[in-house]
């Protein structure tokens, strides 16, 4: 680590902590040559993983569209935007962890009506309306009767 004031390559740390729900660490750093202090932040470099789409598109996962369309289904209901963020990080964290670099999206979706089935019925059912792209009203009982069981 170089001093940002002097260049300097010696230095020691004064202070760490955990930042990011522990996802990183800042630590405080004090030159031995120049004595001033600067900060730095460590993260772990997780892989991209691309999202194949149902048409075969390839596509870099964003975490941004999932709570995007989990708030949509939950707008108007008793659901912190907290528990959505919480529910994303655990998917996005099971999808680190299974798929090596690349996972469907129609697993993602399956991960994200689980989720919502769990939360909220209401949210859900919404959701599965726009996921599973409904044609009529009989496909949607169908699911409601699905749901039911």
């Amino acid at each position: 680590m170089k001093c940002p004031y002097c260049r300097g390559k010696r230095d020691k740390v004064v202070d760490s902590r955990s930042i990011r729900n522990n996802q990183g660490v800042r630590r405080r750093r004090e030159c031995l040559k120049c004595h001033k202090r600067y900060t730095t932040y460590e993260y772990v470099e997780e892989v991209n993983i691309m999202v194949v789409k149902s048409d075969g598109r390839r596509e870099p996962f964003d975490r941004q569209k999932i709570l995007n369309g989990m708030m949509k289904a939950c707008e108007k209901r008793p659901i912190s935007l907290e528990r959505l963020d919480n529910i994303v990080s655990k998917i996005e964290s099971q999808l680190q962890n299974k798929f090596a670099k690349e996972v469907k999206s129609k697993t993602i979706g399956e991960m994200v009506m689980k989720s919502l089935r769990a939360l909220d019925e209401i949210a859900y059912v919404r959701f599965a309306s726009v996921y599973r792209q409904f044609r009529d009203i009989s496909q949607f009982m169908r699911e409601l009767k699905t749901f039911l069981k």
